[in-house]
Order: C-alpha cells, then sequence, then structure tokens
C-alpha cells in the first residue's frame, strides 16, 4: 500500500493521499458541474477513498464523515451545474468543439434526459460524461427546481455511499488489499463501459440518419394541406 501513490495508473489514489478529504470533495464538486472536468475519476476515486479508509490509509476520517462529505460536494457540484445551465441555455449545445468539450457529450447528455426524465439525475451518477451533463442539461431545459433537487439529493447520496461502502467492504480482503493495483484499473475500465455502449449507440443512429439523408426521394413534395401541424 505505501508505494500505490508513485503509480501513474492510480491517480484517484495520488489525489487522496496528496489533499486527502478536500481533494476528494473538490475534485467530486468539479466533476459535478463544471464541463471541463468531465474526466476527472469519480468512480475509482469514492472506490479507493472507501478502501483507504478500511486500511486506516491517507484517510483518517469515519467512513460516515468521508461518505457524507462526498454527498455533499455531490449535491453542490450538480447545483452549480444546474445553475450554470440555466445561465448559458441553449447555446451550450451551439459551442464549438474544443480540447476539453465535445458537442456530442452534450447532444447524447439531451437524448439521456429527453428519454429518461428526472430519473437521469439519478443514473447518470454511475455514468462517467453524464455525471457531468447531465444536470447542465437539466437547468439547460429548466426543469423545476424543486424536482431537480430531489432528485439530485437521492442521485448523490446513492452513488456516493454504494461506491464508498464497496471500497470500505473489499478493502478488508486480503486478496483485495494485495492486488489493489489490479482492482482499481477494473473499476475505472468498468465504469467506462456504460459510457462506451451509448457511444456506439449514437453512432449507429448516426449512421441510419446519415444514410436516410442520402437516399433518394421518390415520394410527391408535401402540400399545405397535408403537412402535420408544429408543436
Amino acid at each position: 500500500m505505501q508505494n500505490l501513490a508513485s503509480s501513474p495508473l492510480l491517480d484517484a489514489e495520488a489525489l487522496i493521499s496528496t489533499f486527502g478529504l478536500l481533494g476528494i470533495m473538490a475534485t467530486v464538486f468539479a466533476e459535478s458541474g463544471l464541463i471541463v472536468c468531465f474526466f476527472l475519476p469519480g468512480d475509482s476515486l469514492l472506490f479507493t477513498a472507501g478502501l483507504l479508509v478500511a486500511n486506516d490509509q491517507f484517510l483518517h476520517q469515519p467512513l460516515w464523515v468521508v461518505m457524507l462529505a462526498i454527498a455533499a460536494a455531490a449535491v453542490l457540484g450538480d447545483q452549480f451545474g444546474y445553475a450554470f445551465g440555466r445561465k448559458v441555455g441553449g447555446a451550450l449545445f451551439k459551442r464549438p468543439n474544443s480540447r476539453f468539450f465535445k458537442q456530442e457529450n452534450a447532444e447524447r447528455a439531451q437524448e439521456f434526459m429527453l428519454k429518461h426524465g428526472p430519473k437521469a439525475l439519478v443514473m447518470a451518477r454511475f455514468i462517467p460524461v453524464f455525471r457531468t451533463f447531465i444536470p447542465i442539461t437539466a437547468g439547460v431545459g429548466r426543469m423545476t427546481y424543486r424536482t431537480f433537487f430531489l432528485f439530485n439529493v437521492l442521485g448523490a447520496v446513492l452513488w456516493s455511499v454504494s461506491l464508498t461502502l464497496v471500497g470500505y467492504y473489499l478493502g478488508q480482503i486480503a486478496f483485495v488489499r494485495d492486488n489493489i493495483e489490479g482492482i482499481v484499473i477494473g473499476i475505472v475500465l468498468v465504469s467506462g463501459i456504460p459510457i462506451i455502449i451509448e457511444g456506439i449507440k449514437m453512432r449507429r443512429r448516426a449512421r441510419s440518419a446519415a444514410a436516410a439523408d442520402q437516399a433518394p426521394s421518390d415520394a410527391p413534395a408535401t402540400t399545405p394541406e397535408t403537412e402535420l401541424p408544429r408543436t
């Protein structure tokens, strides 16, 4: 355990060993509400935090204090993201791509929100990238604040408690302690599976839409009398 922080693959543990609980809270806050911080190691950070509490390494606070602090940072991060989304409005979806912003991420989050409604705030907590963009999308769509707040708190508590507890209880198993580097790397890889699946679905839809646009249309032009009303 003593030399794990030196591994470049274990950014979560290096962050905790350097900045402690405040570093965890700052990272969770940033990943929850700042669009340029979607790449931060949220899931592996929580798992590693629980692991280190179990082994009394770097984090010496009680488990409940760590979970409460993480949940509070997650709630506040989403609050910031929601407020940012309400301020920028639809301009977010017209913003050009840059090194830290991809229009595709915002569009996918919007589709996810439209599909799942307020439940997306809970589900997105467990999906990298969506965890950052969904609260902002809720603000852009001007979701009722009461609804947003309730689902925000629910998602933050479920996410912070479940992943931290998993790390805490697994951290008491000898096999896990002896193979912690591989375990954390595995958590990082697994946490990326949902976003990979969503990316594949997005590309398939894009290809289908492109094929439909390129297909010749022999149908007669729609007349004003038959055109459907816009809602």
